[in-house]
């Protein structure tokens, strides 16, 4: 079953958290609502099946950090392209 984990971060909290997630047909909704509104999308099932066990508001585990960082600085790259 294909799931999704939205995730967002500010410098005023002190980790990324989870803003929603979805599984089964939700997903291609959700993935269509963040393409139409230039939302980066990333794939990766191992990262989404550890953070999709946490709630709305949670944040994200110490053990993922370095991941999530990683994924936030390349997205913060692709959009000083544009």
């Amino acid at each position: 079953m294909k799931k999704a984990v939205a995730l967002r971060y500010s410098t005023q909290v002190p980790a990324p958290f989870v803003v929603g997630n979805a599984s089964g047909a939700v997903v291609s909704r959700l993935l269509k609502i963040a393409l139409d509104n230039d939302i980066p999308v990333v794939e990766d099932d191992i990262l989404t099946e550890t953070l999709f066990i946490l709630n709305p508001g949670e944040y994200i585990p110490e053990e993922v950090y370095s991941i999530v960082a990683d994924i936030f600085i390349f997205i913060k790259k692709l959009q000083e392209v544009e």
